[in-house]
Parts: structure tokens; C-alpha cells; sequence
């Protein structure tokens, strides 16, 4: 009774002092919403000149974060939302709705009158209703300098069928967030967590709200038991059953003045629903300790449901915070958690048929050839880092590091010098596994898990990805590149350079896609004059950097001539790629 009674008077205490945080960040948040709400109104009025439903071919979104990207529940279609854009100087948000066509590997964009303000890092979930539904709740807008915030507490629905827009206007519901995760879970959407900021303070949440999607009420639970702390970007999963799995997530609290301190959890819970067919369940937390290999303690990973009463965790980032400086590690790896047996464990991709039935018939002649005798077996092929160098129009490197596990039949192949150097050549080549990347957007449909954008770090500049990849999750065969990440679309700007005026701010935050285009010319241009190539420092060997970019060449020559053209063909195929996308080549 004793420690019962310890528990539940910390948790009371742990509420007060959530709700006086809580009131804390409102009033300062107050007025920096007040000033945003007045550039959102005039977003708003732009849209309402919106009359009539335009789909029209185009080419690929321009490169984002934040957004959301959902698998229609009718159409071979993948539908993209809103997200941010940040330069080094402006943020730019968007309200824009693209359309993936899956069979023909093509993009459309839908305009559509009276959309959601622009906003990211707000959630997206897609019902089957009545030809199928789109919901939205949360997110937020930047301002252009990105200091000042307004987090929005809105839900709006998407008609697929009749391709309009709808707010749906119930009290009730969560506080404005971002960050915050939802999931539809039998005629409800459930929402849990993430985070409201200001300039100054922040707020992590921990409360769970239910929106029913037949009387469309707000409902907040309060589940017994001891559940989650406060976090945001955790995975979220709806089981069979009607409960909720709970993983992982980031949140910081500030230690002492101007300074915060990142937590990343690696926690699991189960929301339970009991009770259920009653006009009011009864819900609970309690903790899970799954077994196998659980992912590594990271951020920003991308998570969905996968088949076979799964869901994934894909990507994200770790990292090392010092004190005046933060270093990041990028994954692009998979795990799966097994919802029935309670088991993590990581994706092994397999290689494509052809290829392991040619090692294996490799495998087959030299043992006929060796009479019977015993192979000496080489020591299975550890994991291989690779390092691939992506050069901006604007000269700037940007290395991106892959790690490639050993694959597991690996154990049993013969110990041909030659087909070990086949295998490893193939390995370097690897053209079609997604870079590292934190926070990219992902969907499955028909069994086959789609990885849009993301985002890596090169120093102090951010690289904004636009790339498209796909596997199939049945198979785990292979990754096929849908979309390369194109340099020329990279810009980055030094905050230095970053003097703009009111007006111009006001177009950045707008998000258009024609303002930015003429800014990244102009910028570009002005960039070229000073410096070349600011990514080569005058104490670096010109061979040095020459060997570092040409990995990067020779895995995009291997993809385009695939893995049995020769090494001689390949080199001189990179070599006269590198000198064509270069004007200046090194």
C-alpha cells in the first residue's frame, strides 16, 4: 500500500506540474500566435481564390520534411500533404496535395478550393469510408526566420471520392502540437503526444484523445496504470484487437538556463481497451518487454504497418550532443516487430533470385571440381561501410555513409577468390538502398513499403532529400530506386548572407514553389562568384578528393549498367558521368 501510495501521489504531483507548464507556455505562446494567425488569414484568403478541382501531370514534389504520405485505401495511389522546406536562411511551408500513380511511377498534382492552412509535422490517416478519407489533425507553422511558431489544433477530412476539403469543427480535442502520433483504430482516430514550442519555453505531452468518427466527438482518455513520460515521434500501432502499441519517441527538458537536454526513449507500453462494446471502455497502460533485437536507440525513424501482423521502424538518427555542438548518426536500416509474438528483429534483404542462384551453382561446380574434397571456408563477410560523396550544383560535398550487413547465406558460400570479389564489387556497387536519412515519410501498399525524401546532415547545412524507393516486404529482395535525388535541387544558405526584407519573408513562408526556384538561381549565382568549390580545403590532396567522389560515380554507373558489366566499363562509364555534371570537372 506503501509504494501504491508513493506512486500515485507522484503521479498527481508530475500533473500539477504538467498543467502549470502547460499554462506557462500558452501565455507566452499567446502572442507569438496572435502574429503568425494574421499571415495564415492572409495564406488563406490566396486559397480561397481556389474555385475549381485541378489535377494536372507534374513533376516530383520539391524537396520536403515534415509532410505526411498515405496509401489510398481504394487506388494504387499514394497521396503527399503539406511539409517544410528550410534553405539555411527561410522556412518554407506548404498546403500543396500531390497524387503518386504506383503503376505508372508518375506524379499529379490536385488542387483542390478551401484546403488546411500550409503546415508540417502534423498527422495524416486514411479510412475507407465512402470511397475513402483523408483526416488531418495538428502540425504547425513556422515564420520565415523559423523563431516563432503557431501550432495548430484544427482536424480537417479529405473526401477521395468527391475530392473536397472539410473542417470539422467539435470541441473537446487535443491542444494545438506537433510531433504528436495518430492511428485509426476501429471507427476511431487515437491520438497520442507530441510537443507545443514558443521562442522560449516547450511542453511535452503524454495525454491520449479518441475522435469518433461516427457521432465525430472528441473524447480524452484516462487510462489506469503508468503509461509513457511526455514524448514526441514515437511509433505508434493499432492492433487486431483494438489496443495501441507505444515505442520509442524523443523529448527535452531544459537542465538550466538557455540549455535543454535531448532524451531518446527506447520504452514500450501497451494501451489496453476493456470494456469493449460498452458505451464507455475502460482503457490501460502497461509495459512491454519484447524480445529479439530491438532497433538502437535513435530518432526520427518512419514507422507503418507492414504484413503479417507486423509494423516497421525504418531510419532515423542518433545523436551526440556535446555542448556546443551536435553530431548525428544516420541509419537506413528496417526492423519489424512482431505484434503477436512481442519479438523486434531487423530486415535481412536477400539479393535478387538470379544472383543467389548463380552463386549457388557457383558453389555447386567447385565442389564437383574439388573431387569431394573440403573446401576451406573464408570467415563470414562482416559489415561494410560505404561512403559515397554527392556533390551540389554549388560545389558543396556531402558524404553519405551506408553500413551493408553480411548477408546470411554468406555463411555457407565456397571460397572462390573470384566469386568473393564478385560479391564484394557488387556490394560497392549497391546503387539502390535509400542513403542514411532521419525523418523521411513512408507508406505500404499491397505489401510493398514506399520511402519518400528525408533529410541527413553535412556539418552545420541539412540536405533535404526528394528521392523515391520501394521494396517489397514479402520478397525483401531488393530496393528499386524510383526516384533519384537529383544535386542540382540542393541549395543551402549561409546564415551570414541572410538579409531579407519583410516582404520577401512573407513569399518564403508562403511556399512558393516559383519564388524559390528564382531565389536558388539568384543565390546560386552569387555562390559560384566567391567560391567554386567550398567543400575543397587548400590543405586536401587533389587525389584525396578525387577518390572520395569517385565512389560515389561508380555506384551510380553500376546501377545504370548493372552488376555483371566489367569493372574497366563501369570506371570509364563514371569517369565521363563525373565530367559531364561537372563544368569545371576536378
Amino acid at each position: 500500500m506503501g509504494k501504491k501510495g508513493k506512486r500515485d501521489k507522484k503521479g498527481k504531483g508530475a500533473e500539477k506540474t504538467l498543467a502549470k507548464m502547460e499554462k506557462k507556455v500558452s501565455r507566452r505562446a499567446k502572442k507569438e500566435e496572435e502574429d503568425l494567425e494574421a499571415l495564415i488569414a492572409e495564406f488563406q484568403s490566396l486559397d480561397a481564390k481556389k474555385t475549381q478541382v485541378i489535377e494536372s501531370s507534374c513533376p516530383p514534389p520539391s524537396p520536403r520534411l515534415n509532410c505526411s504520405l498515405c496509401a489510398h485505401p481504394e487506388r494504387d495511389e499514394l497521396i503527399l500533404f503539406g511539409g517544410e522546406y528550410f534553405n539555411g536562411q527561410k522556412t518554407y511551408l506548404y498546403n500543396d496535395l500531390y497524387i503518386y500513380h504506383i503503376r505508372k511511377n508518375s506524379w499529379a498534382k490536385l488542387d483542390i478550393p478551401n484546403p488546411p492552412p500550409r503546415r508540417c509535422a502534423h498527422q495524416a490517416a486514411v479510412v475507407p469510408t465512402a470511397g475513402g478519407q483523408l483526416w488531418i489533425f495538428g502540425g504547425e507553422f513556422a515564420s520565415p526566420n523559423g523563431e516563432q511558431f503557431y501550432h495548430y489544433k484544427d482536424l480537417w477530412v479529405l473526401h477521395l471520392a468527391t475530392k473536397t476539403w472539410e473542417q470539422i469543427k467539435a470541441p473537446g480535442g487535443p491542444s494545438g502540437r506537433s510531433g504528436h502520433r495518430m492511428v485509426v483504430c476501429k471507427r476511431q482516430l487515437i491520438v497520442f503526444g507530441g510537443f507545443h514550442e514558443s521562442a522560449r519555453d516547450f511542453i511535452y505531452y503524454n495525454d491520449v484523445y479518441t475522435f469518433n468518427l461516427d457521432s465525430f466527438t472528441w473524447s480524452k482518455l484516462a487510462p489506469a496504470g503508468m503509461g509513457p513520460a511526455p514524448r514526441s515521434g514515437c511509433q505508434m500501432t493499432p492492433t487486431p484487437e483494438g489496443n495501441i502499441i507505444i515505442y520509442g519517441g524523443y523529448s527535452k527538458q531544459r537542465i538550466k538556463k538557455d540549455v535543454d537536454k535531448g532524451t531518446l526513449h527506447t520504452d514500450m507500453f501497451l494501451l489496453k481497451a476493456e470494456g469493449t462494446g460498452k458505451e464507455e471502455d475502460r482503457w490501460s497502460w502497461s509495459r512491454l518487454s519484447p524480445s529479439g533485437v530491438k532497433p538502437s536507440p535513435r530518432s526520427g525513424f518512419a514507422v507503418a504497418a507492414a504484413p503479417n501482423n507486423r509494423c516497421l521502424l525504418f531510419g532515423g538518427v542518433h545523436d551526440e550532443e556535446e555542448e556546443e555542438s551536435l553530431e548525428g548518426d544516420f541509419f537506413n536500416d528496417i526492423y519489424f516487430y512482431d505484434i503477436g509474438k512481442n519479438r523486434w528483429f531487423p530486415a535481412q534483404i536477400k539479393g535478387p533470385k538470379s544472383e543467389r542462384r548463380k552463386r549457388r551453382r557457383g558453389r555447386q561446380a567447385e565442389a564437383e571440381a574439388a573431387g569431394g574434397e573440403e573446401l576451406q571456408l573464408p570467415p563470414a563477410q562482416g559489415p561494410l561501410e560505404i561512403v559515397k560523396e554527392l556533390v551540389a550544383e554549388d560545389g558543396t560535398v556531402m558524404t553519405i555513409k551506408q553500413v551493408i550487413p553480411g548477408a546470411a547465406e554468406d555463411k555457407d558460400r565456397s571460397g572462390s577468390e573470384e566469386e568473393e570479389e564478385e560479391e564484394e564489387e557488387g556490394a560497392l556497387g549497391q546503387p539502390v538502398e535509400p542513403c542514411p536519412r532521419s525523418s523521411a515519410m513512408v507508406a505500404v501498399k499491397h505489401g510493398v513499403l514506399y520511402v519518400y525524401g528525408g533529410m541527413f546532415e553535412v556539418g552545420d547545412r541539412q540536405v533535404t532529400l526528394s528521392d523515391l524507393h520501394s521494396i517489397d516486404l514479402h520478397r525483401m529482395e531488393q530496393w528499386k530506386v524510383l526516384l533519384e535525388m537529383d544535386p542540382k535541387t540542393q541549395e543551402w544558405l549561409e546564415e551570414s548572407e541572410s538579409d531579407e526584407e519583410e516582404d520577401e519573408d512573407v513569399e518564403g513562408a508562403e511556399g512558393g514553389e516559383e519564388e524559390e526556384e528564382e531565389s536558388s538561381e539568384e543565390e546560386s549565382e552569387d555562390e559560384e562568384g566567391e567560391q567554386q568549390h567550398p567543400a575543397v580545403q587548400p590543405g586536401e590532396a587533389q587525389a584525396q578528393y578525387l577518390a572520395r567522389t569517385e565512389q560515389y560515380w561508380l555506384g551510380l554507373a553500376r546501377s545504370h549498367m548493372g552488376p555483371e558489366a566489367k569493372d574497366k566499363k563501369v570506371l570509364k562509364v563514371a569517369h565521363a558521368m563525373a565530367k559531364t555534371f561537372y563544368e569545371d570537372p576536378i
